[in-house]
């Protein structure tokens, strides 16, 4: 039997739907298992992942008990992709912004300890806002996990003569954001 080119583009279309079906099934089940505290709600479905490196930035402050301490400024960091490409950053809001000029803010809405205890805690972050059409348009939760780095520096590196001087520490993380199931 002789296979004409519209059966050769309708077997190509067919196998090339059910990869990419396979694909977006494996990518949503790669929702990371984590501690309950950090459950994104019933009823969100993963829509991006990326992995963060950069820095969580402090300041030396006087604290409203009048001492100096260590208080978080901002992160700041690059979101990669799986292959390590750079699609996006991460910095002051908190906010993410990916590079199809969609953008999410949000609130910390529940943490839980690293299990690394060099490292900062792990997050859920709620929505609080978005501008841009893109895929973090309808993010409605945010997951911080796998920490490393990021601590505060050591309580005694602030002292009154370092009031205002900024410390950048590194930390890498992966960042999972989730949307309402369609």
């Amino acid at each position: 039997m002789k296979t004409t080119k519209t059966t050769r583009q309708q077997r190509l279309l067919f196998g090339l739907a059910a990869a990419i079906g396979m694909q977006a099934a494996a990518y949503a089940a790669s929702a990371p298992d984590v501690p309950d505290q950090v459950k994104v709600p019933a009823g969100e479905r993963l829509v991006f992942r990326a992995y963060a490196s950069g820095a969580q930035i402090y300041v030396c402050q006087q604290g409203a008990d009048a001492k100096s301490q260590w208080t978080l400024k901002a992160p700041e960091a690059q979101l990669h992709d799986r292959k390590g490409a750079v699609v996006g950053h991460h910095y002051a809001g908190p906010t993410w912004k990916h590079n199809d000029g969609s953008e999410v803010t949000g609130k910390a809405s529940a943490k839980v300890d690293s299990p690394d205890p060099d490292s900062i805690p792990w997050l859920l972050v709620t929505a609080t806002g978005h501008s841009g059409a893109g895929v973090f348009a309808q993010v409605t939760s945010i997951q911080r996990i796998h920490t490393k780095g990021g601590q505060a520096p050591a309580a005694g590196g602030c002292d009154s003569s370092k009031l205002g001087t900024e410390a950048k520490i590194p930390y890498t993380a992966d960042y999972y954001f989730y949307a309402p199931a369609k």
